[in-house]
């Protein structure tokens, strides 16, 4: 794999030229930015920048402004190779918060392992209705020890209207929803984009997030995605690594939450 080549088709399909993911979202160009907006259960932010020293801080403060006007707390998804490279700097100058950092992986989807290996008494459930979305939502909670409400909205949405762009399963043992992921399918693109993937505490370690990717991986090469692409956590990317994933680069999301005297200086 070409690393260059494969990071600038990313950037170009998945980033510069990206489609909204999901219903009820828009992509927007705003000069020399891209951003999508949706509802507040939405992913809101900013996709894609080409800027430099002269034009940052301007289209930062524009994006603040943009969103702070909607009421929108939102996200600036930097990438190691942005420019300028003080960008996440000037961020938390705007204040910005940035959360952890992220590897971008990406793998052929040829290479990866289809091969599904569960622990005895684990099976996996395809997720294709609302009951399904609760114990995806259920082991996001347990996983992560985050809300999943605006999960739960965006994926019930994402099955009432458009249920193409997006695949889910859930790691069953017994009744007992113990892990789960989804994958998103970037239609008119070379990506599938793997999401979600989390394992309750006591059941990590046997095998069942990499079961997750397998699966996932199976149905990608059955839809013709050229590409498996992740964010990965810390915890993620020593397996995804053994799996044939390589790191392209590094993401580090920065979040914005509106405060009121944005509000009032839009509003004169």
């Amino acid at each position: 794999m070409d690393h260059e080549e494969v990071l600038a088709l990313f950037d170009r399909q998945m980033r510069r030229d990206a489609q909204p993911d999901g219903p009820g979202t828009r992509v927007e160009r705003d000069g020399d930015v891209v951003r999508q907006v949706g509802a507040d259960h939405d992913w809101n932010g900013v996709l894609w920048s080409d800027l430099d020293q002269a034009t940052a801080d301007a289209a930062i403060t524009a994006q603040v402004r943009y969103f702070s006007a909607l009421g929108r707390e939102f996200e600036w998804k930097a990438y190691a190779h942005d420019r300028p490279g003080d960008l996440g700097r000037r961020l938390q100058w705007a204040g910005f918060t940035p959360e952890p950092q992220e590897a971008l992986m990406v793998a052929l989807t040829q290479d990866l392992p289809t091969d599904i290996a569960l622990p005895e008494g684990v099976h996996l459930h395809p997720v294709t209705d609302p009951t399904g979305v609760e114990l995806v939502a259920d082991v996001h909670e347990q996983a992560f020890g985050t809300s999943s409400e605006r999960l739960r909205q965006r994926l019930l949405a994402q099955l009432a209207q458009n249920q193409e762009s997006v695949t889910m399963v859930v790691a069953m043992a017994g009744d007992l929803p113990v892990s789960a992921a989804r994958m998103e399918l970037n239609t008119g693109t070379e990506f599938a984009g793997l999401w979600g993937g989390g394992t309750v505490a006591a059941w990590r370690g046997r095998g069942i997030y990499r079961a997750l990717v397998a699966q996932r991986a199976r149905v990608a090469a059955d839809l013709g995605y050229r590409y498996l692409q992740v964010d990965a956590t810390d915890q993620s990317r020593p397996i995804l690594q053994r799996l044939g994933f390589t790191v392209l680069t590094t993401t580090t999301p920065y979040v914005y939450q509106p405060r009121p005297e944005d509000r009032e200086a839009v509003s004169r």
